[in-house]
């Protein structure tokens, strides 16, 4: 992912994802975690964004590090005694300690699309797991992306301060498995009328289930279990996203 993204829709990124039903899907990650025999509290969180997911794991129990890359989202971060946040970049950390599980959700791995930058983001959660340990991430599901084919969306929120308007516009390019999602961000100040405009390029990889499963034998995992996320549906050509959850062997 470039240090670039993120660095201005950051600001905003709360605001639009106010909808994001951030309770239901930490409720949903920790069933999985236990499900799947983590007994241990120690989480690592790859791209933790502004530490929403973080914080609600750590209500249910868990000790939770976060890492993530955008120095803007980390300054929002609120952190606490199970919680904290921490700049860096997945492909590169190394806390010489290990954890009971890694999690990297709201398709932190799709923005991982040249194959060295998903290469090394498994190759440090298999460093950092304790043997037995799970990684459980979300992905871009192949299937959907080339059968139902992403579309232009627009999405308005608004609070006391501001008005805000995002235009998503992809671009795939299926020789890449790639999808270039080019936001623009329109903001309008409630109080002075000033209205703000920016744009971001964020590029999204799609993955296919082979695909993984060779990173994860490449990298010492094992597929476990592969299930639309939040609903544990069998994944089809109308999933969009797909939870993974990998054993560390």
């Amino acid at each position: 992912m470039s240090p670039g993204v993120f660095n201005a829709y950051s600001r905003y990124y709360d605001l639009l994802y106010r909808d994001k039903d951030y309770d239901a899907e930490a409720e949903y990650v920790s069933t999985l975690l236990r499900k799947h025999g983590v007994v241990g509290r120690d989480i690592l969180e790859f791209g933790s964004g502004t530490g929403k997911h973080g914080r609600i794991l750590a209500a249910h129990g868990f000790r939770v590090l976060g890492i993530e890359q955008s120095a803007e989202m980390v300054s929002q971060t609120c952190q606490s005694v199970d919680f904290s946040c921490v700049q860096g970049d997945i492909r590169r950390i190394d806390f010489s300690r290990h954890f009971d599980a890694i999690v990297s959700l709201f398709h932190v791995m799709s923005y991982q699309t040249q194959n060295a930058d998903i290469e090394a983001v498994f190759s440090k959660a298999a460093q950092h797991l304790c043997p037995g340990g799970v990684f459980v991430f979300d992905i871009w599901y192949s299937p959907a992306v080339m059968v139902q084919r992403p579309s232009i969306r627009i999405k308005r929120m608004s609070d006391d301060a501001v008005d805000v308007t995002r235009i998503a516009e992809p671009i795939i390019f299926f020789n890449e498995n790639r999808v270039d999602v080019h936001y623009t961000i329109i903001v309008r100040d409630k109080v002075s009328g000033s209205t703000e405009q920016f744009s971001e390029i964020h590029p999204m990889r799609y993955f296919s289930m082979p695909e993984i499963d060779m990173l994860a034998a490449w990298s010492g995992f094992e597929r476990v279990a592969a299930e639309e996320f939040l609903t544990g549906k069998t994944p089809g050509d109308d999933t969009w996203g797909v939870c993974l959850i990998l054993r560390r062997t």
